[in-house]
């Protein structure tokens, strides 16, 4: 009897070890020993062999892996992009044929097409807001000038990065792919791909030959590139080449309204600060608009083509190769008949590093009422994701504008990256040009006529804040 007991435990063990074995391989074959260096599927009750349930990246623990989620489909949805151009890459360089590559990529991958609005700037922003306000946005990514998105952001009509970005989403790590500008009041709402913004003086290299004047770049590398000795070289051009008694040469051009904002942010000070606080009150603001003052009322050093140094189109007098320097945009710079340089715009006495009021930012918005924004946005980036053929961002832009690498380097090193948002022009009401105006064509003081319109420009802040 005890030899049977004993027989029947044997037995058992036996058949515990068996049962072991066998239970040593999973359901795909693979050898539970060691670690599975691949991304390896399980198979899990029911599904067929070819169902992806879970990647195993570990060991193999016989752990069950979590399911993937379902791939997104969007069945046949349109996502509409829009902007006052045509928003649609045009193929013409490499990197914009792989942005194309991918835009049709992902089209088949999310099931959706991709929408390419173009409405003409004076028609834009009434489309945008009406079309949101009913409901029914015209698009759902619009592009927007920043300082015009103001009034738009204090409606609700966008929004916040916070409601459409996951932590996952590049923009919210490396920015390779998508940057996030600014906050606005607070809060941040406009993203938009990584690009330069080259605002600050240009000078006319051939000028700067023919005149043996100072070189503005060595001047620079030097340390002595201020507001003093930018206005010494202006001078130092201002001539009668000809002795004809009128100057025929000139130190710089420019609209001054926009004069008075770059000197602004050169000294450290905004009319309208990021967060929509007042900074024309700020004593390094009038201390840059009595700079100002003094070079266009006072030096006798600016040419002023159209007889009006309130005329926007002073932006293009530059162009005439008579004239040495000139605050300007990189957007500008095209076809001219002389080499030019770039350097950033003179510090002044208050320098904090900014050194140009950026005023032509524009960017991309996701629209109140948008279906699905994070996805949206998600894929809208993931569509900038190529292998870019560029040696860095703007190569070709840069080596459009200029004709030597030094020029590029201050470009890239120098200027980009500098600047701050310039918002006054978005504000509702706010008196900046009557201010410029009365400074500049009436020759009023600064301190005055800030004092004078500061109940004004107080209200119009407090009615988009």
């Amino acid at each position: 009897m005890r030899k049977m007991k004993v027989l029947s435990l044997l037995l058992v063990a036996i058949m515990l070890v068996l049962a072991a074995c066998g239970g040593g391989k999973n359901s795909n074959n693979q050898s539970s020993g060691g670690t599975n260096t691949g991304s390896q599927t399980e198979n899990t009750g029911g599904s067929d062999s070819g169902s992806d349930n879970g990647s195993d990246s570990g060991s193999n623990s016989g752990s069950e892996q979590a399911e993937e989620p379902a791939p997104i489909d969007l069945g046949g949805r349109t996502i509409r992009v829009a902007a006052w151009w045509d928003p649609k890459p045009a193929g013409e360089t490499i990197d914009e044929q792989a942005r194309l590559d991918k835009i049709a990529e992902l089209e088949q991958k999310y099931n959706f097409k991709f929408e390419w609005i173009n409405v003409p700037f004076e028609e834009y922003m009434d489309k945008l807001t009406t079309s949101t306000l009913a409901g029914e946005p015209f698009a759902d990514i619009a592009r927007m000038e920043v300082k015009r998105a103001i009034p738009i952001i204090k409606q609700g009509l966008v929004l916040p990065l916070s409601e459409f970005t996951t932590a996952t989403d590049d923009i919210n790590n490396e920015q390779r792919l998508m940057t996030k500008l600014t906050p606005i009041g607070g809060e941040e709402y406009s993203f938009v791909e990584p690009g330069l913004k080259i605002i600050g003086v240009y000078y006319n290299r051939d000028l700067v030959k023919r005149l043996g004047v100072k070189d503005p770049q060595d001047l620079y590398e030097s340390g002595q590139w201020n507001w003093e000795s930018f206005l010494q070289l202006a001078k130092d051009a201002t001539r009668d080449t000809d002795n004809d008694g009128a100057f025929d040469t000139f130190g710089y051009s420019g609209w001054a309204a926009d004069a008075g904002r770059q000197f602004g942010v050169s000294n450290g000070a905004m009319f309208v600060n990021e967060d929509l606080t007042l900074g024309m009150t700020d004593p390094r603001m009038i201390e840059a608009l009595e700079f100002v003052n003094r070079l266009y009322n006072v030096e006798n050093v600016v040419k002023v083509k159209t007889g009006n140094k309130m005329d926007w189109n002073e932006t293009n007098t530059f162009k005439d190769g008579d004239v040495l320097m000139s605050i300007n945009y990189d957007w500008n710079m095209g076809d001219l008949t002389f080499e030019v340089g770039i350097v950033p715009n003179p510090a002044g006495p208050q320098f904090d590093g900014s050194t140009f009021a950026n005023t032509d930012q524009n960017a991309w918005f996701i629209l109140k009422g948008v279906q699905d924004p994070q996805i949206v946005y998600s894929i809208f980036e993931q569509s900038f994701d190529i292998e870019s053929t560029a040696e860095y961002v703007g190569q070709d832009w840069l080596e459009s504008r200029f004709k030597t690498e030094r020029d590029i380097q201050f470009a890239l090193n120098h200027v980009n990256g500098t600047g701050r948002l310039a918002l006054e022009e978005g504000v509702p009401d706010f008196p900046f040009y009557a201010i410029m105006d009365e400074i500049i064509m009436q020759n009023q003081s600064v301190s005055a006529t800030i004092e004078k319109h500061l109940p004004t420009a107080e209200s119009a802040l407090e009615k988009v804040r």
